[in-house]
């Protein structure tokens, strides 16, 4: 069942490291994610699972001590899943990053995170998450649809009685003439639909998101932001906005969900 979910963007920047000189810029939003952490915490989980949007070699699930790096991004940065845990088997995955399939044959930790996850490995070591408490990781593939990802949400929040989410995914990044995607007048309420599901736990709201205007508005946390959707169905959460800004015309949120 899921107690308590925390929502952080996945930008490379939150890493100072990699943001270099303008890494004071992002300095509210990485203590935000932080706060986000420390509420997970607080909430004493089981298990905590870490979702977020990946490309097809990261889709699927990445144990505990799964290795991530931020070389890609020119700087000397390694991370991992928390602490390293006995080796085990990870649930079967399909190739659109839900479970089903064939089994990892090495518990899925031979696998390099994905920028995502490993942004949220970042988060969790610089928070001081406990490495007592079991982690895993699941990269989604954005072409996910809604309904597979409600399902697999549901199957997140089934794996113990005590289950937190650590759901990482941007909004759209077309807010401004300078944004990645150019400067969408859409944008905007689209993140502020987001931005209002977000703050009321609004399972139905995000499960309702539009697939197809995500894609176009590049929101690359539309998919796990729907397995959040099926996770906390029922689970009458309650939600605190956190961040919600678009710094470089990307929408970013940090939320938290409890009970």
């Amino acid at each position: 069942m899921l107690i308590a979910a925390a929502v952080c963007p996945c930008p490379p920047l939150l890493v100072p490291e990699v943001a270099a000189g303008a890494a004071p810029e992002l300095d509210r939003l990485r203590a935000e994610c932080f706060e986000g952490i420390h509420a997970l915490a607080a909430a004493r989980p089981e298990r905590l699972i870490v979702v977020g949007p990946a490309d097809r070699a990261g889709r699927g699930p990445h144990a505990q001590g799964a290795a991530g790096s931020f070389r890609g991004f020119g700087v000397e940065v390694d991370v991992r899943l928390a602490a390293p845990v006995p080796e085990r088997r990870a649930a079967p995955v399909t190739e659109d990053g839900a479970p089903g399939g064939k089994d990892a044959p090495d518990g899925g930790s031979s696998r390099s995170l994905p920028t995502s996850l490993a942004v949220g490995a970042w988060l969790l070591e610089h928070a001081g998450w406990d490495p007592a408490v079991p982690v895993e990781g699941l990269g989604v593939g954005e072409p996910l649809a809604a309904e597979r990802c409600i399902e697999v949400g549901r199957e997140l929040a089934g794996r113990a009685e005590r289950v937190a989410l650590l759901v990482m995914g941007d909004g759209t990044a077309c807010r401004t003439l300078k944004a990645p995607g150019y400067l969408d007048e859409r944008a905007a309420a689209f993140d502020a639909e987001v931005a209002r599901a977000l703050a009321a736990a609004d399972t139905g709201a995000l499960a309702a998101l539009d697939e197809e205007l995500a894609y176009e508005l590049k929101a690359a946390g539309r998919a796990p932001l729907q397995v959040l959707a099926g996770a906390g169905a029922g689970a009458r959460l309650k939600g605190e906005l956190r961040y919600d800004e678009a710094p470089y015309g990307v929408g970013y949120f940090v939320a938290s969900w409890s009970s």
